[in-house]
């Protein structure tokens, strides 16, 4: 490889502002040289290496994203993303528009050097913008894991003057445009507290300073059932039960019968069973993410134990809407979503494979054999005309793309169904995709959206599967979906800490 600072360029002429700029630089870079820094000869130079090609920030991401927590898996994304910005940008644009060569090493002691010295230009640092874009990528979504990684990010940008491979000031304009691809990243990813839930409608709900009448039943097939065993030592005096999944509704309708405010940890549809129970009963619910999406408890703003029990300790608490679908004598609730046509044969087929191959795989099989099939899986009549489908969505509330990502609801009393629908056709795989990429649009060849408040299918062949809330069950001739609105009262955090 050669370097990319072509020294046969004639040097630029004198200016008086920027020659006093350079000088001074250099002053400042061979003060750095000449100062012994205790303890820093054997750490700086090691982990400046580290950062090379980003590896120890990928690496930090992985335990930032082992922590198993949802804001923690944000951040570790948002970070990788605002390094990975800074780092296109430095490499296309940055190192080609000033090429500077890098610093004289005579005045850097031998110790300090880098084994292999960078033959790229020398303005900005790329090492100091992937840092700098890492920390802050990370502290925008996470204040406490920033707070953890800033000093290592602080450490790494030192240490490229420390070794001798940048003038301070490449240091500066690299943190500078770091900072920025952070800003830039949440700026087309907008960070949850940016989005947070709409405080109205208001719900009066019992605040339980110590957590007594709180009675929580958790799931333990999650993996996460101690998460609510946690709940004891900031709610003491609520009460926790653990059970398997087939005990889940007795045990639920058990502690609602003695309970104040009944409490659920598991995933969506252990927090459907939970919201149906409640919302029959009369009871405020108070839900603890148990499942591997959680969306309902995300779109609430409940992200784990600590944001919960604030909650319950003030009574602060909203009203939700909650969808329902009806069909014949049967009916069922649903706090997130209502579907037909491909999905729920996705989550059948998924659950034939998955205890022997896992779910993964299983998933896998379950698209390939699905997409791979000949015929429409939903006939419906719909506005009074005969369509061909291949997925029916009904969202309990409008779901939003935040800049390029897909999105969440940011209002869950809107009073609406956020009714998507992909036609029926040739190439399903195609027509789906077609669908995802159309985002926000209301109408494609491929696609249509509408807001409704009440959908009402008839013409359901029998044996249609309709899935809600992760639910799987058979529906028939006329199918009714609508909106209880602001019908369950739900625990959700503030935006005051």
């Amino acid at each position: 490889m050669s370097p990319d600072v072509d020294l046969t360029l004639p040097k630029p002429g004198h200016h008086i502002l920027r020659d006093r700029l350079l000088a001074l630089d250099c002053r400042l870079f061979e003060f750095a040289a000449e100062r012994h820094w205790p303890a820093a000869e054997p750490v700086l130079p090691r982990l400046s290496r580290s950062a090379n090609h980003g590896v120890l920030w990928f690496a930090t991401a992985g335990l930032i994203a082992a922590s198993r927590t949802p804001r923690g898996r944000r951040a570790a994304v948002r970070g990788v993303a605002s390094l990975a910005l800074a780092s296109a940008t430095i490499n296309t644009l940055g190192k080609r528009s000033v090429r500077r060569p890098r610093p004289v090493l005579d005045p850097v002691p031998l110790v300090r050097q880098l084994k292999r010295q960078p033959i790229t230009t020398s303005f900005p640092s790329g090492h100091s913008a992937s840092a700098a874009a890492f920390a802050a990528g990370v502290a925008l979504e996470s204040s406490a894991w920033g707070a953890v990684v800033a000093p290592v990010a602080f450490s790494v940008a030192m240490s490229r003057v420390y070794t001798g491979a940048h003038f301070p000031s490449d240091v500066l304009a690299g943190a500078a445009l770091g900072v920025g691809a952070a800003f830039a990243v949440r700026g087309l990813v907008p960070t949850r507290a940016q989005v947070t839930l709409p405080a109205r409608p208001r719900a009066e709900a019992p605040p339980l300073p110590e957590g007594e009448g709180l009675v929580v039943v958790a799931n333990t097939a999650t993996g996460r059932a101690d998460r609510a065993s946690a709940l004891r030592d900031t709610l003491p005096r609520a009460e926790v039960v653990e059970c398997a999944p087939e005990d889940m509704r007795e045990e639920l309708e058990k502690a609602a019968a003695r309970a104040r405010v009944l409490g659920v940890c598991g995933g969506d549809g252990t927090v459907n069973a939970a919201a149906e129970i409640a919302l029959r009963r009369g009871l405020p619910l108070a839900v603890l993410p148990g499942g591997t999406l959680n969306h309902f408890a995300g779109d609430l703003g409940v992200e784990d134990v600590r944001t919960l029990s604030r909650a319950v300790r003030r009574g602060d608490a909203v009203r939700v809407d909650v969808g329902r679908f009806t069909c014949g004598e049967k009916q069922g609730v649903f706090v997130n979503t209502c579907s037909l046509g491909v999905y729920p044969e996705l989550v059948r087929e998924r659950d034939r494979w998955s205890h022997r191959i896992g779910s993964w795989p299983a998933g896998v099989l379950a698209a390939l054999r699905v997409l791979r099939a000949d015929r429409h899986p939903l006939e419906v009549e719909l506005g009074g005309r005969p369509r061909p489908l291949w997925l029916l969505f009904a969202g309990n509330g409008t779901y939003h793309r935040m800049g390029l990502a897909p999105a969440r609801r940011l209002e869950l009393a809107d009073g609406q169904l956020d009714v998507r629908v992909v036609h029926g056709g040739r190439g399903p795989a195609l027509r789906l995709l077609a669908a995802a990429l159309a985002g926000p649009l209301t109408r494609s060849p491929a696609h249509a959206a509408v807001q409704v408040g009440r959908l009402r299918l008839s013409g359901v062949a029998p044996g249609t599967l309709l899935a809600y809330d992760g639910e799987v069950t058979e529906v028939e001739g006329e199918v009714t979906l609508e909106k209880l609105p602001e019908a369950l009262v739900v625990y959700r955090p503030t935006t005051k800490n």
